[in-house]
Parts: structure tokens; sequence; C-alpha cells
């Protein structure tokens, strides 16, 4: 792997930042958290013009077939950006899921109209027990579906639901028409009003298309959660970077005692902690995302890679937003501040795809797993 972008992705990162800068600044992105679901449809559209609802995609399908590492710098700037909608659960998600999964028939069907900015999807796979893996899975696929999924972002905006469920000892993928009847949505507290949670509950609801079963469903889901947990990973390394220059540029003009704050040893150690923060993880993020793209031996390090840019990047954010309040003192709390916002982005995220804690436990089992287990 080469340790920076090519012109080419640089290309991309700096369009994807003037456009946000654009057609999302932080008035726009406070606009659009106050509506019932955190999504503009104008703001989506002007994405999908963009390529990025179709950036890893195939070009049959209407994509722009680019890799994982220019996702991840697109995502950069979103996560920078702090851009509300459903990017994360349709696109990075949703979207993976059926690339990995469906035939090609299927991924016709639904792929290329998230591709084309026309369809919005997301995965119900989360029940009672809130683990990010198919083992909790317990919905019943068999037949018609009844049950409830939790934490289904972005499902008020849904077209299509991906369920995971169970068919016997199977796990199966399900496309859902989300506006079946039968199906309920209920809003759910979310700490981060960017992004939206909801309960879905099916009462007897006919799935329309059955994408994977067995072994392909269950590789199909792993790899799209580590496409999801990559990304998210990158996106919190452009949260990250927004909260250090808002701290600097704070420190440089709030006055104690005469001078700039920035000029007590304290702070500047906030902030160069906070900088080592945001390097470890932007190096972690993209080496997940290179790994991700890598085939045959080079790619068997993906998973741990993903683990390793998750965790190190879930700690990371939720300290730098931490240090960031601190250096702000009572003004950090205050609506009119931007940086508590970043604050609830790093908490949700931190939780979304696995905590570092889940992330751990994965690294040591990878890692475990890799040397043969634990000796007896």
């Amino acid at each position: 792997m080469q340790f920076g972008l090519t012109e080419t992705q640089m290309v991309l990162k700096n369009s994807a930042r003037e456009f946000l800068a654009g057609e999302c600044p932080m008035g726009e992105v406070r606009r659009i958290l106050e509506t019932d679901t955190a999504h503009d449809r104008n703001l989506w559209r002007k994405i999908a013009e963009q390529g990025w609802t179709g950036i890893v995609f195939p070009e049959e399908h209407g994509g722009l077939r680019l890799g994982m590492v220019e996702l991840a710098a697109a995502m950069e700037e979103m996560g920078r950006a702090l851009m509300p909608g459903p990017f994360l659960s349709t696109v990075v998600l949703a979207g993976s899921l059926i690339d990995e999964a469906a035939g090609s028939s299927n991924k016709r069907r639904y792929l290329a109209p998230i591709c084309a900015g026309e369809t919005i999807a997301t995965v119900a796979l989360l029940e009672a027990s809130a683990r990010w893996d198919s083992s909790a899975v317990q919905l019943d696929g068999s037949g018609p579906l009844r049950g409830t999924k939790l934490f289904v972002p972005d499902a008020a905006v849904a077209d299509i639901f991906l369920v995971a469920a169970r068919a016997g000892d199977e796990l199966v993928l399900l496309a859902v028409d989300a506006r079946a009847e039968g199906i309920t949505v209920t809003p759910q507290p979310a700490m981060d009003l960017t992004r939206r949670l909801y309960e879905v509950n099916f009462d007897d609801v006919t799935p329309m298309d059955v994408l994977a079963r067995g072994h392909k469903a269950d590789a199909a889901l792993a790899r799209a959660l580590d496409v999801a947990a990559a990304g998210l990973a990158a996106e919190m390394v452009g949260g990250i970077e927004r909260v250090l220059e808002i701290t600097v540029d704070y420190a440089k003009t709030r006055k104690q005692f005469g001078k700039p704050i920035g000029q007590y040893q304290a702070v500047q150690h906030h902030c160069a902690d906070m900088f080592l923060l945001l390097e470890g993880s932007r190096s972690a993020a993209y080496y997940a995302a290179w790994a991700l793209d890598q085939s045959g031996a080079r790619g068997a390090d993906a998973p741990l890679a993903v683990s390793i840019a998750k965790m190190y990047a879930s700690d990371a954010y939720r300290e730098a937003g931490n240090k960031g309040i601190q250096v702000h003192g009572g003004m950090g709390f205050t609506w009119e501040n931007d940086i508590h916002l970043y604050y609830k982005r790093a908490k949700a995220s931190e939780i979304a795809f696995g905590d570092a804690n889940y992330h751990r436990e994965r690294i040591a089992r990878l890692v475990i797993d890799r040397r043969g287990g634990v000796a007896a």
C-alpha cells in the first residue's frame, strides 16, 4: 500500500469538501436535524448527482466502481461536515449487503435504484440483545415476518428494509417493502439528532425477495458490517479533525488573565493529544479501507484491520470531544456552539457496528485464531 492518497483521490476528497461547504454548512445541518426525520430530499438528490450513492458499486448497476479508499475519503469529509441523512444506512450498509448477497436480477431491482439515488434502504438487524453479529438474530423468517427489530436507522424514510432473520438454523436476508401492510415504525430516543433510529414491528409481513440464505447470507452480512464499520471509522476521522479545528480556533481567541488560553500549557497539551488521536485514527481507518479492497492473502487482514480502526476511532472521537468541550468550558455545553453536536455524533458512532469493547473482543478472537488457538 502507499501511505498517502493519490492525486485522483485527493481531487475527490477536495471536491467533497467544497460540495459540502456549499450544500451542507452547519446552518443547513441544524435546520435538517430539527425536522422529524433528519432527511432532506433535495440534499439527497444533489448527493446522488455527485455519484456518491454509487461510489463503490459496479458500473452495470449505475455505480462508479471506485474503491473503499475513495469511499473513506468522501466519508471523512461527510464526518467533518456532520452531514445528516441516510448515506451510511443506505449506501454503505444496505448497498454493500445487496452487492454481496443478491443475484444479478435482485441487484438490478434493488441496487441500481440506490445508485441512482431513487431508493432509500436500511438494514433491520438488531434485536433485544443489540449485538452486531448474525448469531444474535432470532426473528423467524421461515414464513410471514412476525417480530420486532430495534435501532433501525432511517426507517421512517426508507423504501426498502433488508431484514436479517432465521429460517431454522439458517440466516436469511430478506427484502421487504417498507410500506407493506403490517409494518409499524416507531421513533426511538437517539443522542445524535442527525441520524434517527426506529423500532420496526412486523405483523404477518410477506417479504418481496430472499436475497441470500445460509453461509452466503452469513458471509454477506459479515462483509457488509465490516464495510460499514470501516466507512464509519473514516467518517469519525473527519469529525475528530473538525473538533480539533473548532477547539484550536477557540483557544486562539478566548482570553483569560490577559492572554489567549491557547498560550497555557494545559490547553496546548489537550490540543496536542487531540492531534495524536486524529492521526492515529486516520492511519487505522485508511488501512482498513485499503485492506477491504484487497483480495487473497493481502485481504485476509481486513476483518482485523476494520476492528482496529473502529475500536481506535470510537475511543478517539469520544476522547477528542471530551477534551474539546473541556477547553471550551461552559461554552461547550451551549446549543449555539457546534462542538456538542459533534460530541453527540461521536457517542452514537461509538456504539454503531460495535463499540470499542466489542471490537477488542473480536481482535482477540482473530489474533488467537490466526495463531492456532490457545494452548492447553
